[in-house]
């Protein structure tokens, strides 16, 4: 703020002041008693004035400091009146009423958020003052689940419950903490924690309880719910293609019956198509008895299997569905020696979960085409890939699609990459996705 003004006047004041007293100081050695008299009425008023000047300063601080004291930021004070060194502390101290106005609003509103939040949560939260009982602060959390009304002092508690307020307010839980107890018709389970702070010269405890029992029961319907979902979705998936190579071969028997002169029955074909449809039937109930059990699994049903027959069983079961959708299908192996060490049956279900991606995205095309190649890489890493031309998949769920049950499909479940992933981790490899929005993808599986 600009003093200079203020400054100007009092120095102006201070020097009327001496010369006045010089002036006063002569007339007296000169003893002259008019002049004496009038310089004395003039150095009196000077002295009230300057004291006058000063003090209205202070007298504007007083104010301000009063309004501070008690809180009082409603106070306006007028900065188009008075002297102009005097509006310049109005103007100031308006300023800081406003900077300390919107501190106090922006703190209510953080109060009020946090409030909601904490009453929002299905967490029960106490806190209270350790020394008079006085409830600082609970949501209804706590007191459903406590199954106890609103109060106010936690005495209310121990005069209702007594063994009930020792488990949760008399013993000290530092961490986290899994107790039961004793409600009016039942025994649920809780996690509890707690701990001691102090504000200014008070200290409080804040308890955290959540009803386990409840979470538990939530989680358990929801993973039975998933489960269900992800073995619909996989014997969905392996029932197709057996449908369809058995329709086959059915078609193929009738004729040979109805028409035995003009169509000749091949029993080779036949041997292969049962033989794939059995092997695929014991991959199907291999894949229930391992999924049920996927996150424990720790060995693996490993055979050392040539890739070129794993591509023959795959291409007999898939290819009679795809070619009836009007998809080409291509499997091409570099080199009939390559072999690999694999739980055949999952790696099926790998590839057939891949291949049925693939005949999604590229149904819809003009001329739909699926290849699964399989190359040994420099490093010696064999990787079997499964390419379509088909939309491709957008860049912004590119990243989640090996997210557990997220799916961008409107009867997806969410879990055929899921589990995928999960497969090739027990066969310490990896999968890799490449895709071009409107140009197809890249499924690679790495051993």
């Amino acid at each position: 703020m600009n003093y200079r003004s203020y400054i100007f006047w009092l120095f102006f004041r201070i020097l009327l002041l001496v010369s006045t007293i010089l002036a006063l100081a002569y007339t007296i050695y000169k003893e002259q008693t008019a002049y004496i008299v009038v310089i004395s009425i003039a150095l009196l008023y000077l002295c009230i004035n300057t004291y006058t000047f000063v003090k209205r300063r202070f007298v504007v601080m007083d104010d301000f400091f009063e309004a501070v004291k008690y809180r009082d930021f409603s106070r306006w004070f007028p900065e188009d009146r008075g002297p102009k060194d005097i509006r310049f502390l109005y103007t100031g101290f308006n300023e800081i009423n406003r900077t300390i106005k919107e501190i106090n609003s922006q703190n209510e509103a953080q109060y009020v958020y946090l409030q909601k939040i904490l009453e929002m949560v299905d967490i029960g939260i106490i806190a209270y003052n350790l020394e008079s009982g006085d409830v600082l602060w609970s949501n209804d959390s706590f007191g459903e689940t406590l199954d106890m009304p609103s109060f106010k002092n936690i005495r209310f508690v121990e005069n209702r419950k007594p063994e009930l307020f020792n488990t949760i307010f008399e013993t000290y839980h530092r961490e986290p903490n899994s107790i039961s107890i004793a409600l009016q018709n039942e025994s649920i389970k809780i996690l509890i924690s707690d701990t001691v702070f102090q504000v200014k010269e008070d200290a409080f405890k804040l308890i955290v309880i959540q009803n386990i029992d409840d979470t538990l029961n939530k989680n358990e319907s929801e993973s039975w719910k998933k489960l269900l979902s992800v073995m619909t979705h996989e014997i969905m998936n392996s029932i197709a293609p057996i449908s369809s190579l058995a329709d086959t071969l059915q078609k193929n028997l009738q004729l040979a019956i109805e028409q035995p002169e003009e169509t000749r029955l091949e029993l080779d074909d036949l041997n292969a198509g049962v033989k794939t449809i059995k092997n695929r039937s014991e991959g199907l109930l291999k894949f229930a008895k391992t999924y049920r059990s996927l996150s424990k699994v720790t060995h693996l049903n490993l055979q050392r299997v040539k890739i070129d027959d794993l591509f023959n069983n795959l291409q007999l079961l898939m290819e009679p569905s795809i070619k009836a959708k009007n998809i080409s299908i291509a499997f091409n192996v570099t080199s009939p020696k390559l072999e690999l060490d694999i739980d055949t049956h999952l790696i099926e279900q790998v590839l057939i979960n891949l291949i049925l991606n693939a005949v999604d995205a590229c149904k819809d095309g003009a001329h739909p085409e699926i290849k699964v190649l399989v190359s040994e890489n420099p490093n010696r890493d064999i990787v079997i890939k499964v390419l379509d031309n088909g939309s491709g998949i957008p860049k912004d769920i590119l990243e989640n699609i090996f997210v557990p049950f997220f799916t961008s499909k409107t009867t997806g479940s969410g879990i055929g990459l899921s589990l995928c992933k999960q497969i090739m981790l027990l066969h310490k490899g990896r999968i890799i996705v490449k895709s071009v929005e409107g140009e197809g993808s890249v499924f690679s599986l790495v051993f």
